[in-house]
């Protein structure tokens, strides 16, 4: 996600001394000047002292012949202009803090694309957000619960037919009062169906409240009493899916059909798959709480062995816990051998990432790219 002096180690000429060579290459030129932005300037933009001298187009150059002496590590980005002209990566969003440990030498970057009106997307592309209800009935758990719809850009002029993915924690994906953050969903759908990518729809379904961890519990445990993930997976798979393939225009099979979410959300979508293989294909598991259900390393996989094929994207961060990334290797070393070698599973890991809504949106067009394309 960024470029730092050891990352660049193939395409970097190292000069001598303390200096420092910034080269910049982009696609994507046009007349507004370069600027760079980062640590060592309080991350101001339009900062005069840091435009870059223009080589050509589409080729930008600035040298420190000094480093400033910063007590944190030396990060930065580019933008063209202000923060509604920040860089963007590939995907269309924009990229983790670039970052070097010793700022030195020479270093050549790339920015793809450039965020445009304000967004890192164009808002012609933005999905259709409607509520199917605010009071869902809930029968298995006697409660009733908010579904929305994140629809495709283009779905009320079309006759077409659509993939889902249902997610969990339905209250933290696109709204921007989210009291633990946002995934950005709806922003993440535009850019995606800006590159011909997002087209499918999303299921937003709320989590329970105080009641989210029981519901997404898959076992009974002493910490928290009965699990009740069971009766939460047979609502998505017999109740709610029937209500919305009934009422959207989807593609109901197996193969369009995707299940995802984070933390306990995560775990209680990995569960779903195994009580209903015949319902999902694709698996978007993020930082998945599994040392709270140990017991589900040792499930078989019915969703990979009997209904083939299954995709399963993995994603966890080294600062989440000592044990994230064990759990996932873990976890996907199961999966392998308790699915007969049926499963296709990415497992992708960030060695600054933490457990937090934010960085699970910069994974969420990753995975639905790998998913649905």
């Amino acid at each position: 996600m960024f470029a730092s002096a050891s990352a660049a180690g193939a395409s970097a000429g190292h000069s001598s001394g303390n200096m420092l060579t910034l080269d910049l290459f982009t696609p994507n030129d046009d007349a507004r000047p370069v600027f760079l932005t980062g640590s060592f300037n309080a991350w101001t933009t339009q900062d005069g002292r840091f435009q870059m001298n223009k080589i050509k187009d589409g080729h930008y150059q600035y040298t420190f012949h000094e480093i400033p002496a910063i007590a944190e590590p030396f990060e930065y980005k580019y933008v063209k202009g202000g923060w509604e002209a920040e860089e963007l990566g590939a995907d269309g969003f924009p990229p983790t803090n670039r970052r070097m440990e010793v700022p030195r030498g020479k270093v050549t970057d790339v920015v793809p694309r450039w965020k445009q009106h304000g967004h890192g997307y164009n808002p012609a592309f933005y999905p259709d957000i409607q509520i199917v209800a605010k009071r869902f009935n809930v029968p298995q758990l006697q409660r009733r619960r908010r579904i929305a719809v994140l629809l495709p850009w283009n779905y009320a002029k079309s006759d077409r037919h659509y993939p889902v993915l249902y997610l969990q924690d339905g209250q933290n994906l696109f709204e921007e009062s989210a009291p633990f953050g946002t995934w950005g969903v709806d922003k993440k759908l535009a850019a995606l169906a800006q590159r011909g990518k997002g087209e499918f729809i999303v299921v937003a379904i709320d989590h329970g409240g105080k009641e989210r961890i029981k519901e997404y519990s898959p076992y009974d445990s002493t910490r928290w009493g009965e699990g009740l993930g069971r009766d939460y997976a047979g609502f998505l798979a017999e109740t709610l899916k029937p209500h919305i393939d009934k009422n959207f225009r989807t593609l109901p099979d197996r193969a369009h059909t995707g299940i995802g979410g984070s933390s306990m959300g995560g775990l209680i979508s990995i569960y779903a798959g195994l009580m209903f293989p015949q319902v999902y294909s694709k698996f978007m598991i993020f930082s998945p709480s599994l040392w709270a259900s140990p017991e589900i390393y040792a499930e078989p996989m019915h969703f990979a062995t009997h209904y083939p094929p299954t995709r399963i994207y993995l994603y966890g961060g080294s600062r989440e816990g000592s044990n994230m990334v064990a759990n996932l290797k873990r976890f996907k070393e199961a999966a392998e051998k308790n699915s007969g070698g049926g499963a296709q599973i990415l497992m992708q890991t960030d060695l600054h990432g933490r457990h937090n809504e934010a960085r699970w949106g910069e994974e969420f067009p990753k995975a639905a790219e790998w998913l649905f394309h």
